[in-house]
This record gives structure tokens, sequence and C-alpha cells, in this order.
């Protein structure tokens, strides 16, 4: 074959190959433009980006310290227990080689036989430990805060820093109404400390980073938002808890929440938990608290709160209405106490007080941190509302005394008397045995009454701030009432000591 054939032959395979080429390309659907082909961008998606904590952690780390309780307990007999942790009957007669009796002083911890009296007695009054906590420093000399419920009961304590130091530490002071602890490590060391915020400031859907030692595992940081200011959660007169999402634990108690500038906006020392974990609901003592009460203790190892001696409950709407309350505002007084500054003032069952120095009180809760505030000798001005209208009384306030309330369960039979009917407010009563009320002897389970707690054995002491002697009181205070045009009686009534009022309405009778 000659030359120019085979250039031909080699052409056509070529242009054949090249085609095959072209056809299984694109039949494989690529698009060929005579260049490499061209890819899809990968998604992007431009959104607001969450700020780290990574800062502010570096910075507020080294102030957080975990707090470890000890307390001295106390064996329970002088013979260090029973037969198992003696070794049983016989134990002294084993060989000093036996393994029964190597483990039973193994279990009891004795290094040798001789002397084991006297160690083990040595041994039950060392502190051990009996709780786990956070805390944080907040002075350079060492003073830090935690929660009181965190070393109440201890006799030792110690502090494990960031940099797991360990240190003893004492107690300055506790304050257990609003479960604040102050302890102080003596170290020639300047630690590093944080600052309370402005918590007036803090509003809801803040960021917040809580900082504590959950379940003894150290440094452990979340993340979250203020939930709810103000919150009340039955722990004492001093509620007024932030509520925070973050990841709050046990261990977690007495540490810090942080806003994103490093400065404490509380401290937590709650949650909600009906599984005993984190469910997003924690509470945390408000920074403005927290400050106040951590100066005294400071300075003075206690508090000291400003005493009126009053039982007070909420006005709600019928209760302001019997009245002639404007606004369903204020605390009413159930009773004065016995040599309270109150009573001595001439405050009785049935005001409603309605501001303290010329500031209103909204609420019961309200009213007791505003006295606790003040200092006990203080003059203080109170606004009461009494007789359908304002009053005001000048007192000098006492001193809050212990928490430990005293109660009597002095009883007595009740008088045979014949009942009597007040059927308008679904309520049968007979007078009691001093005089003074009448015993609620049944109850019309249809009534408002019924409605609003009213029992049988419930005492009526007064209505409208009027005593009580007989039935006929009770009907001449209501006919009262509707010719002032009150759509509510106020009753006054005690049970178990307790004393309380409930508006009922009127006229339908």
């Amino acid at each position: 074959m000659s030359n120019t054939n085979i250039s031909r032959t080699r052409a056509r395979l070529l242009a054949a190959v090249a085609s095959v080429a072209i056809a299984g390309a694109i039949g494989f659907g690529a698009v060929t433009t005579g260049t490499a082909p061209v890819l899809a961008d990968a998604v992007r998606v431009q959104a607001p980006q969450v700020p780290s904590f990574a800062d502010v952690v570096d910075k507020v780390s080294p102030a957080v310290v975990s707090v470890q309780v000890k307390a001295k307990i106390q064996p329970a007999s002088d013979n260090g227990g029973d037969d198992m942790f003696q070794g049983g009957p016989g134990f002294d007669q084993l060989p000093d080689n036996s393994p029964l009796k190597r483990f039973f002083r193994e279990f009891r911890g004795d290094g040798d036989n001789g002397g084991h009296q006297q160690r083990h007695s040595n041994r039950e009054q060392r502190p051990r430990p009996v709780a786990q906590g956070s805390g944080f420093f907040i002075s350079e000399d060492g003073y830090l805060v935690t929660n009181n419920h965190v070393v109440e009961g201890g006799s030792a304590f110690t502090v494990v820093m960031d940099n797991g130091d360990e240190l003893d530490a004492k107690l300055i002071g506790t304050d257990p109404r609003t479960d604040l602890a102050v302890l102080k490590v003596d170290d020639s060391r300047k630690f590093t400390y944080v600052d309370f915020a402005d918590d007036s400031k803090v509003r809801v859907g803040d960021w917040v980073v809580a900082v504590g030692n959950p379940f003894g595992l150290g440094g452990t940081v979340t993340s979250g938002i203020v939930s709810a200011r103000g919150r009340d959660i039955g722990a004492g007169p001093y509620d007024d808890f932030l509520q925070i999402d973050a990841a709050v634990n046990r261990g977690n108690s007495g540490g810090p929440a942080f806003n994103l500038s490093g400065e404490v906006v509380g401290i937590n020392t709650a949650i909600f938990s009906p599984s005993g974990g984190n469910v997003g609901i924690a509470f945390a003592i408000p920074a403005s608290t927290a400050k106040q009460v951590v100066q005294t203790l400071m300075k003075d190892g206690s508090v000291s709160r400003g005493w009126l001696g009053v039982e007070i409950q909420p006005v709600n709407k019928d209760i302001a209405d019997s009245l002639g309350l404007q606004d369903a505002k204020g605390a009413i007084v159930s009773e004065a106490q016995e040599g309270s500054p109150a009573l001595k003032a001439g405050i009785k069952a049935g005001d409603v007080i309605t501001a303290v120095d010329g500031k209103e009180v909204d609420s019961p809760r309200e009213l007791a941190r505003a006295v606790g505030a003040i200092q006990p000798g203080k003059s203080v001005e109170v606004t009461v509302w009494r007789g359908g209208k304002s009053e005001t009384m000048n007192l000098e306030l006492g001193t809050l005394p212990s928490p430990d309330k005293q109660a009597s369960n002095d009883q007595g039979n009740q008088q045979q008397a014949e009942p009597s009917s007040l059927a308008d407010l679904g309520l049968t009563v007979t007078p009691s045995e001093d005089g003074k009320g009448l015993v609620v002897t049944d109850v019309d389970p249809d009534s408002d009454a019924a409605d609003r707690g009213i029992q049988a054995g419930d005492v009526i002491v007064s209505i409208n701030s009027r005593d009580v002697k007989g039935a006929k009181d009770v009907t001449a205070a209501m006919s009262d009432a509707e010719k002032a045009g009150r759509k509510a009686v106020l009753v006054q009534i005690t049970r178990d000591d307790n004393s309380r009022f409930v508006a009922l309405p009127i006229g339908q009778g």
C-alpha cells in the first residue's frame, strides 16, 4: 500500500474515533464548548452570625471556682458500728495474716491492729465531703460569692480554681433569706475577679453565659438568653429572680451568669426540673440584690432588715371592689403581730398598705422588699387604705426576727349553739366558743363562698373591718355595703391560727 493510501486510511480512522467520542459525550449529556465543563457553585447562605462567647469565657473563667464543702459527721455509736464493721464475734482470735481479718481491717481503713480505737475515733471526727457547688471572686484579695445552700452546715471549705489549684477558704457570712454566702481565701496572690452588672438594663432576650461546676466535672460553660425577669418561685418574700434558659444543673449553684461584657448579671441558684436535670428553666439572683447583700456580709457578716410585723396577702379585684379601692394594688393586712411596730402604730387587720415613704407598693412582695431594704430603727411613713379613705402614719421599724416561726396550736371544743343561716352567702354558722366570730358549720357547694375556699371549721372574725359576734352583724354589714354601692363584702376568716381575707359578692338573695 502506498504512503498516500496509508495516510488516507489513518485520517479516516481518526475521524471515526473522534465521531464516536463526541457521540458518547453527547449521549451522557455533557455540554461541549471546546473547553473544560463548568460546575455549579456550592450552596452558601448569607445569615447573621451569632457572636462567639470565647473572648468572654477567656477573661472570666479564672475568676470562677468550684466550692467543695466538708462537715464533721459524728459516728452513729461509740463502738464504731455493728458487728459487720467490727469484724464480727471472734474477730480478734483470727490470725493476723487471715484474709478475712485483712479484709475487715482494710474495709475499716486500719493500718494495723494496734491503736485501732483511737485512730477510728479521730477519723470519724474529720470533715467529710457533704456538698459541691460553684462560686466566683469579687475582689483581688480573695473574697468570693456562692449560695448559702452550698455552704450550709459546712465546717471546712476548699476552693478549686480554674488552673486546678486548691485553696482553703473561710466563711465570712451568710444570708439564708436571699440564699447568698461570702467566703474568703487568704493567699498572697492577686486573684482575677469580676464585677456586678447593672441588672436594671438587662432585657428579656439578652445573651447570658453561665460558668460553673456541674456534677463535679470542672469548669463548664453554657449559654442562653434571659427568659424573664422578676420571677417569684416561692422561695421567700424577696423572690425577684432572673429566669434564663442556659443549661444549669446540680453543681452550678452559686456560679455566675455573665453578660457579653463579662459582668455578672445573676447568680445561679435554682432550677425547675421535673426530672432532676436541665430543662432550660433556671433562676438567678439579680446582680442588684446580690451586690447589696454581699457588701453587707463583707462588712458585718450578717444582714439586718427592717421589720413591720404584719401578715399580708394580695389585693385582688374582688377585695378592691369590696373596699372601694380603684385599683387592685397594695397588701391587705390579715393580722398585725403581737409587739410589732405595726400594731403599736395602730395598723390593724383589714388595712391595705399602699405605700411606704411615699413609694407605692403594688403587692405583698414589693412591700416585703421595700421594708426589708430599710435599716432597723429608722422612722418610715406608711400609707394605708381604711374605711374608704387613705391615711398616713409614722412608725419606727424593728429588726426582722429569725426565720423560725412560732405557732400556737391551742384549740378548744366548740360551743354547742343553734346554727344560723346566711343563705345569701351560702353559709351556715354558729357563734364561736369565745364569742369572737362565727364558726362555719356548713358551706353550700354551689355558692361563691365554696368557690373561694371557705370550709366548714373556718371562723369569720370580721366583715368589712367590723368585728363579728353574730349573724346579724354579717347581715348589717352586707346591707351597709349595698347602700354604699359595693358589689362585695370583705370577710376575714381564720383557719389553723392563720388569717386571710375573702371577698364575697352580695345582693343576690
